[in-house]
């Protein structure tokens, strides 16, 4: 039997139409962070401009997280998302690259990748998601998650999780709770 490397880091991918995908990558980040590991949360569509209970308590955690994206795509014009998305891709690179984490959850990149109703492979160029995937810091482990995660980021995972709904208190019409959802 060959001897794997269990020091090279792992990519996790948590995708699906149901919830639970954030909310796995944080549990992750906690478990990490109780364990001494440095970490950096870097979150693709959710916006500074509101306020996530995760982003609480990872402040008073001493968990790095940053909200990169404008929000929704249909409360902001392409523009603002491509914007958005070019400054995330950059700032990502820069932090991964680095050297100075053990892990980095890459929240709703998936969803980013997926975008079809306006371009983004220039801003936001899957070909570099893989390399990076790839060329991260030896160690490194890297948690990407969000709907609809594209074939090439699956094949290069170690771990896939789908997350697939079963019954969602959205289809009674009660709309997102705080503490759950944000």
């Amino acid at each position: 039997m060959a001897q794997t490397d269990k020091k090279r880091g792992l990519v996790l991918v948590y995708t699906g139409d149901g919830k639970g995908k954030t909310t796995a990558a944080l549990g992750l980040a906690v478990r990490a962070a109780g364990r001494g590991k440095r970490v950096l949360v870097i979150q693709f569509i959710k916006s500074p401009e509101r306020t996530y209970g995760e982003k609480i308590i990872f402040d008073k955690l001493g968990i790095e997280m940053y909200q990169k994206g404008v929000g929704f795509t249909w409360l902001k014009t392409p523009e603002e998302h491509r914007e958005a998305l070019k400054s995330a891709w950059a700032f990502t690179k820069e932090k991964v690259m680095n050297g100075k984490y053990d892990v980095v959850i890459l929240d709703e990149l998936n969803n980013a990748l997926a975008i079809h109703t306006f371009p983004i492979d220039d801003v936001l160029p899957l070909a570099e998601v893989l390399e990076l995937m790839e060329k991260r810091p030896y160690g490194m482990h890297m948690v990407i998650t969000g709907r609809n995660a594209k074939p090439e980021v699956l094949d290069k995972a170690d771990l896939v999780t789908e997350m697939k709904p079963i019954k969602h208190y959205y289809d009674e019409g009660i709309p997102a709770v705080q503490g759950i959802e944000f």
